[in-house]
């Protein structure tokens, strides 16, 4: 969209959108997560779009009773709301600190290792705790990488996320590829060449390869596993967990061993399933940090 096209009602919300920012900023990284959880979570499961979180819930966790799914979508949106409020200050943050705002990193000896090795490397994880922080936090251990991105529909807003993103990885800014073919296209190159490239793929793919999720069938994005197996580089897992407001654990797991049974198609069945398995696990420690509030399963699921 070119600036001739921006309107007036994406003006007003760019300006609503800065001035949020801005406040966020003047309170301060744990009065901006308190402030903006409490709103989210007195507001979001007021929205329509808490039906389907719960759901989902009802499809994955069968055995919650009515109670506890409704805490967790209080806690999904909750969690939500501070990752918006925490997103201007990550910048900021800093590693290790004895107490208040800052983050630290679990398994960051296999971020060293790789960054030591070089070559191609494969970051998984999934919207859970405030995944923004990944990015950043790997870099600082030496080993930024590309990622996704699907850009905000108001380009005004877009360009601020994008600033903010890029303030987080300074100095080391990193590509980021549009989703859609053209983006798949530029980071199989990019990896091929030798970069690393990060993904979140717990989203519902509906041209992807049917794999389970919470024992039911969900269409899951291949590209990671393809890329994988094509290049045999290293694919590092890896969250976000949320220990209180601003404060942040980065948690990267060893390498997945990649199936290797000469038989393509099963090898990437094979690797879907088991980074699915991996964000199940991770989800299942604390549901109320995954964003429950898309569609993963069949359409079926939902009548």
């Amino acid at each position: 969209m070119s600036k001739g096209e921006i309107t007036a009602l994406m003006k007003v919300e760019a300006a609503v959108a800065r001035c949020l920012l801005d406040a966020f900023l003047k309170m301060g990284p744990v009065k901006a997560s308190n402030f903006a959880g409490r709103v989210t979570r007195f507001v979001g499961p007021l929205l329509p779009v808490s039906k389907v979180a719960d759901r989902n819930l009802q499809i994955a966790m069968p055995s919650l009773a009515r109670p506890q799914r409704k805490r967790i979508v209080k806690g999904v949106w909750e969690n939500l709301g501070r990752t918006v409020g925490e997103l201007p200050h990550l910048s900021r943050l800093q590693e290790n600190t004895p107490s208040g705002p800052g983050f630290e990193v679990q398994g960051a000896e296999y971020l060293e290792e790789q960054a030591r090795r070089g070559g191609s490397v494969l970051f998984v994880s999934g919207h859970i705790g405030n995944w923004e922080m990944l990015p950043p936090g790997v870099a600082r251990h030496g080993t930024p990488f590309a990622s996704f991105y699907r850009a905000a529909g108001n380009p005004l807003i877009d360009d601020m996320i994008r600033k903010l993103r890029d303030a987080a990885m300074a100095p080391t800014p990193m590509p980021l590829f549009a989703k859609g073919a053209r983006g798949a296209r530029e980071a199989l190159v990019y990896v091929a060449k030798g970069g690393r490239l990060g993904m979140l793929v717990d989203q519902k793919m509906n041209d992807g390869v049917e794999a389970r999720f919470f024992g039911q069938p969900a269409m899951t994005a291949p590209a990671l596993a393809a890329m994988a197996l094509r290049y045999r580089c290293p694919v590092i897992p890896g969250y976000v967990e949320r220990l209180g407001p601003a404060r942040l654990r980065i948690v990267v797991e060893p390498p997945m061993t990649l199936p290797d049974t000469g038989d393509k198609q099963r090898d990437l069945e094979t690797l879907v399933q088991m980074v699915n398995d991996r964000l199940e696990s991770w989800i299942r420690r604390k549901p109320e940090s995954w964003l429950w509030l898309h569609r993963r399963w069949p359409k079926a699921l939902y009548r």
